[in-house]
């Protein structure tokens, strides 16, 4: 069995600055490290990959200094790695993202066999919008299982899968069948240590670095800044809020008279939400 990850190389979320015109973010001299949710992404693939002998590719898309990232992954047990790195890639958004690494995905299924599972965190701390994954998963025609918190079966013979994914309501236990795509979420597993001997192969390992065309990207055009619709207008910090918490004296009163005094506060202080709320009873 073939899998494939995809990590990201982001910059220190505590240091991050943006660029005044392009309103890009600005990774020069900023500490870059791997995008946690991506590592639990990883280890998942690591834990499937002891138990049914799997082979682990991962992948990034990134400046030439991403192979610093990418060597952690095989310092923690992965494979191989391949680096997409090319000038046409910067200033992707996650349309242009998307379309270089379902490319790549396809390229690396042509050299070292079709994966049936590929793995994203859930989003990007640089980003934080949670499309690339979704996105990959269309492009390849893959079955997509986001916010995934756990894998409960894995039957490789049948090609089918079982897992479990937060919601809103509560958990969804799905079923799907190979190919996949799985976005993980964060706090589902723990990441291992790499060991010593997984530290030594990923210092002499080749990172095998492809450009676009080694990637097989046809179209240039679908890349980078020329590739991305998006346009960000403005990027700032937010306000720090100036409203102080209020204290609610619970004094004698039962949990269900605090209940209706913490809501009638609520209501008093966002009155379309009691509209909202009264539309909606309304309406049932």
């Amino acid at each position: 069995m073939h899998i494939v990850v995809c990590i990201k190389q982001v910059p220190d979320s505590a240091q991050i600055r943006v660029h005044p015109v392009t309103n890009t973010i600005m990774r020069q001299g900023v500490p870059s490290i791997i995008n946690p949710y991506d590592l639990f992404a990883l280890e998942e693939a690591l834990k499937l990959r002891d138990q049914f002998d799997a082979t682990i590719t991962v992948l990034t898309m990134g400046p030439p200094m991403a192979e610093d990232t990418i060597r952690k992954a095989l310092t923690l047990g992965a494979d191989r790695a391949v680096l997409l790195t090319d000038r046409c890639f910067a200033g992707s958004d996650t349309l242009a993202t998307s379309f270089a690494l379902a490319t790549a995905i396809d390229k690396i299924g042509a050299t070292w066999g079709t994966p049936q599972i590929v793995f994203t965190g859930k989003q990007t701390i640089d980003g934080d919008t949670a499309q690339v994954g979704p996105g990959i998963a269309k492009r390849l025609k893959f079955n997509q299982l986001t916010y995934i918190a756990s894998i409960d079966a894995l039957d490789p013979s049948s090609g089918v899968i079982r897992v479990q994914r937060r919601a809103e309501g509560g958990l969804q236990v799905l079923e799907s069948r190979l190919p996949v795509l799985i976005t993980m979420l964060e706090g589902t597993n723990e990441l291992r240590r790499g060991s010593v001997e997984n530290a030594l192969r990923a210092a002499r390992a080749e990172v095998i670095r492809w450009g676009a065309a080694e990637a097989g990207v046809e179209d240039p055009g679908k890349c980078g800044l020329r590739g991305s619709p998006t346009v960000v207008k403005h990027v700032f910090a937010p306000k720090p809020r100036t409203e102080k918490a209020q204290m609610i004296e619970v004094g004698g009163r039962t949990r269900e008279a605090l209940a209706e005094a913490i809501v009638a506060e609520i209501f008093s202080r966002q009155p379309a939400i009691e509209t909202d709320l009264l539309r909606l009873t309304n309406i049932s």
